[in-house]
C-alpha cells in the first residue's frame, strides 16, 4: 500500500506564503504594464485602479506600436547585438576557464584572483576611456561599437570555471591519453559537458545586453540601429505629451522573447546554476 503524502510543515507553508508574496511584487509591475497595453488613452489616468479596461484597445495599441517605431528593426538589431556579444563570450570564456580549472600554472590563482576583482568594475567607470578609443578607430554608431565592450565577460569566466572543476579529472586525463589536443578537449569533451552552464550563463547575458540602455545611448545616433530599451524611448513625446497605450504595448512586444526564451530554458538554466555537472 502506498502510503500517504504528509502534511506540509508550518514552516514549509510560511516558506511559500513569503516567496509567492515576492513574486507577486515582482511580477506587479508587468501585469500592469499588460493591463495598461489594453486600454485606451482615457483609462491610462483614472483614479481607481482598474486591471482590465471598459473598452478593449488591443488591436489600436499594437497596431500603433509597430505604426509609431520600426519595431521589428529594434527587435533584430536586439537579436543581432545579443547573439554576437553571447557567441563571442562563449568563444572567449571556456577556454579561459579551461585554464583556470584543469591546467597547472605558476600564478593561475593569482590570474583567478584578478578575474574575480574584474567582476568589480562598474561598466560605467571605463565607458568614457571605451569612447574615446571607438572615436579614434572610427566605430562608433555601429554593430562593432555595441559588441566589442562586452566580447569578454569576466563572470562568464567564472561561471565556466566554476561548473569545469565540477568535471573530473579522470575524463581529461583520459583524453589527453587519446592525443586530443588541449583545445580539443575544450570543444570536444568540455563544451558538451558545460551545456547546462552555458545555458545559464546565456540568460544572463541575453538579459543583460538586450535590456542595456546606457551604453547603445552613449555609442549611437542611427535610428536604424537602436536596440529593444533606445527603441522605447522612441514613444516619449515632450511636446503632444506620452501615448501609454502603444508605448506598454510596445514594451510588452520586447520583454516577450526575453520570457519565452527562459520559459524553454529555465531547466538547464537551474541546473547550470546548481553545478550538477555530469550526470
Amino acid at each position: 500500500m502506498s502510503r500517504a503524502n504528509p502534511l506540509p510543515t508550518a514552516s514549509a507553508v510560511a516558506r511559500h506564503v513569503v516567496l509567492l508574496a515576492l513574486a507577486a511584487v515582482v511580477l506587479l509591475p508587468f501585469a500592469w504594464m499588460i493591463s495598461t497595453s489594453l486600454k485606451p488613452q482615457s483609462e491610462v489616468f483614472l483614479s481607481e485602479i482598474r486591471w482590465w479596461p471598459d473598452r478593449l484597445h488591443v488591436v489600436e495599441n499594437y497596431t500603433a506600436a509597430f505604426a509609431k517605431a520600426p519595431l521589428l528593426q529594434f527587435l533584430l538589431n536586439g537579436a543581432i547585438v545579443t547573439t554576437s556579444i553571447f557567441a563571442l563570450q562563449v568563444l572567449i570564456a571556456l577556454p579561459a576557464a579551461y585554464a583556470l580549472a584543469k591546467l597547472r600554472f605558476y600564478g593561475r590563482d593569482t590570474v583567478f584572483a584578478l578575474v574575480l576583482f574584474c567582476i568589480l568594475i562598474p561598466a560605467q567607470a571605463i565607458a568614457v576611456p571605451l569612447f574615446l578609443l571607438f572615436h579614434q578607430f572610427g566605430i562608433l554608431d555601429t554593430y562593432a561599437a555595441l559588441v566589442l565592450p562586452f566580447i569578454i565577460s569576466v563572470f562568464g569566466i567564472f561561471l565556466m570555471r566554476q561548473f569545469f572543476l565540477s568535471v573530473p579529472d579522470d575524463l581529461v586525463d583520459a583524453a589527453r591519453m587519446d592525443g586530443i589536443s588541449e583545445f580539443g578537449i575544450v570543444w570536444r569533451i568540455m563544451l558538451p559537458t558545460a551545456i547546462p552552464a552555458i545555458t545559464a550563463f546565456g540568460i544572463f547575458s541575453v538579459v543583460a545586453h538586450w535590456n542595456d540602455y546606457f551604453w547603445p545611448l552613449i555609442v549611437l545616433n542611427s535610428e536604424s540601429l537602436f536596440t529593444p530599451p533606445l527603441g522605447v524611448a522612441t514613444f516619449r513625446n515632450s511636446e503632444a505629451g506620452t501615448d501609454y497605450g502603444p508605448l506598454m504595448a510596445a514594451a510588452t512586444i520586447i520583454i516577450a522573447p526575453l520570457v519565452i526564451a527562459f520559459l524553454f530554458a529555465q531547466r538547464r538554466f537551474i541546473e547550470g546554476i546548481a553545478f550538477t555537472g555530469l550526470k
